[in-house]
């Protein structure tokens, strides 16, 4: 008999990386690690998980996530526990872009949080995945990490650090059995775009990102826009000249 799927959720308290998590318990019995900051909200999400699914194991982990050197303990202490099978990166916050214009300790934090932060956990949990020769690491990075648009460069600039981060690593693991997935969400319904709502495009369900984020896991794809039409749209967007481009307004 198998044993149960090692899932590890780094920022486990955000809505997308929840309703990931919902699914995984949803679909079979599995071993979660939630690591976060607030061991009160990553506790009230696995108490629901446990009820969601009793055969499930869940635990809670905390730690800094703007220390390097606390970043690469958490991910030992974790390995040290077992093998991992999937590592799921999904923390961020959505700045103001004024702010960060106006406001260097708020640019300087969108950045770590959103941008280093990330490919920090990445970096070190990558490297447990290759002892063990296996694994899936899949980090959430946005489309708005595709172009820099006015509307929100500093947030587009730490994840397009995500991105490009990602794919070095896809390089660097492509003749192995390890796979990186990274996926490219679309602005989605959860509270950290709460004050998007009806401000532009219609938010994607937050149900529907996850169950697209699972997919591609499932399957290893190398990069997963989701909604599937932000792929075309952001098409447009990195092909437009930029003498067009700056005559526009997003």
């Amino acid at each position: 008999m198998n044993s149960p799927q090692r899932i590890v959720i780094v920022g486990a308290s955000s809505a997308m990386a929840e309703h990931c998590a919902r699914l995984w318990v949803q679909r079979a019995p599995v071993q979660l690690v939630l690591l976060g900051r607030d061991s009160g909200k990553l506790e009230r999400i696995a108490n629901d998980l446990r009820v969601r699914s009793p055969q499930s194991e869940v635990e809670v982990r905390t730690c800094d996530f703007l220390d390097p050197q606390a970043i690469g303990d958490a991910a030992h202490a974790i390995a040290s526990g077992g093998r991992i099978d999937i590592v799921l990166i999904a923390h961020g916050t959505l700045p103001e872009q004024q702010q960060c214009q106006t406001d260097l300790a708020i640019c300087n934090a969108a950045l770590q949080i959103n941008g280093v932060s990330p490919v920090l956990f990445a970096e070190a949990f990558a490297l447990h995945l290759e002892k063990q020769q296996q694994g899936t690491l899949a980090i959430i990075g946005s489309v708005a990490g595709d172009r820099g648009r006015k509307s929100n460069y500093s947030y587009g600039a730490a994840k397009g650090l995500v991105s490009r981060y990602a794919e070095g690593m896809q390089h660097r693991f492509a003749a192995t059995a390890i796979k990186v997935v990274l996926i490219k969400p679309g602005p989605t319904q959860t509270p950290m775009t709460a004050h998007l709502q009806g401000k532009g495009p219609a938010l994607a369900p937050v149900e529907q990102v996850a169950a697209d984020i699972l997919q591609a896991i499932d399957h290893g794809t190398p990069v997963r826009y989701t909604p599937a039409k932000w792929r075309f749209i952001m098409a447009v967007i990195k092909l437009m000249p930029r003498f067009l481009f700056h005559k526009t307004n997003i």
